[in-house]
């Protein structure tokens, strides 16, 4: 079977003797791999959703405290190596007042996480990210300035403590402030590398980075290439205002993500 937080293989053959690691491993892989692509494949389209591809996906075939161990370490690589890549595209200021603002909420993700149950917290994200999507969906606008710059920072790195999920109030803010699709994309990459290095960061502390976290990770590596490079290739070809149907989209599955979360708590 696969255990939680490090996976073992135990399955016996027919004679009771040989246990089948090296089919486990490579049925193991082989999932990574495609759940990694399909993951940087809708980041490349949308500017997020990583995590809300991978993080279901993966834990069926490693358990919950894995998952998002790896697809927190896989995102934060991609995203750094998007914002290297990308960088004349980057809204410097803006990243940088959603970061700062950002690392201000994350304890008050942390006070949730421990005051509210996880139907009820569930709930709560369905509704924010809902709120989100209704006013883009309206065609809600916003200036550049530091304001709204640091109230969807400050909502994100709340629900990044709390639920993993800190795009949505991000990529919706940075909708209404006209931020035009490469724009918006490499930015929010920028603003996704600190949230990640700090949870890798807290999850070595915490002995969550294991050998076999950091050998999945290597392993979803090839496949995250491809998946952006395909995307890629789609979102070169996307007008502005598919691109924006596309971040609808993406906003609404996530709320019913939670959703489904919330029934199944």
């Amino acid at each position: 079977m696969l255990a939680t937080g490090r996976f073992t293989a135990t399955a016996v053959d027919g004679n009771g003797g040989r246990t089948k690691e090296g089919c486990v491993m490579t049925t193991l892989v082989t999932g990574v791999v495609v759940i990694a692509t399909l993951a940087a494949f809708a980041q490349a389209l949308s500017g997020f959703g990583f995590a809300l591809v991978a993080v279901p996906l993966l834990t069926l075939l490693t358990g919950p405290q894995t998952a998002v161990t790896v697809v927190t370490a896989l995102g934060g690589l991609l995203a750094l190596a998007i914002s290297v890549h990308q960088r004349r595209h980057i809204e410097g200021r803006t990243a940088f007042l959603v970061t700062g603002a950002g690392l201000v909420g994350m304890p008050f993700g942390l006070l949730a996480i421990t005051a509210l149950s996880a139907r009820s917290l569930s709930v709560l994200i369905a509704c924010v990210v809902l709120a989100f999507a209704l006013l883009l969906g309206r065609g809600a606008t916003l200036s550049r300035g530091a304001g709204p710059a640091a109230a969807a920072g400050f909502a994100s790195g709340a629900l990044l403590t709390s639920t993993g999920m800190n795009g949505p109030p991000v990529v919706a803010a940075f909708q209404a402030m006209g931020l035009q699709p490469r724009e918006l994309r490499a930015t929010l990459q920028a603003t996704f590398c600190a949230g990640d290095a700090l949870a890798v960061l807290g999850f070595l502390a915490v002995g969550r980075l294991t050998a076999d976290s950091l050998l999945l990770t290597a392993a979803g590596l090839p496949g995250m290439a491809v998946g952006w490079w395909l995307g890629d290739r789609i979102f070169a070809r996307t007008d502005p205002r598919r691109f924006r149907r596309i971040v609808l989209a993406v906003l609404v599955t996530s709320a019913c993500v939670a959703l489904a979360q919330a029934a199944l708590a």
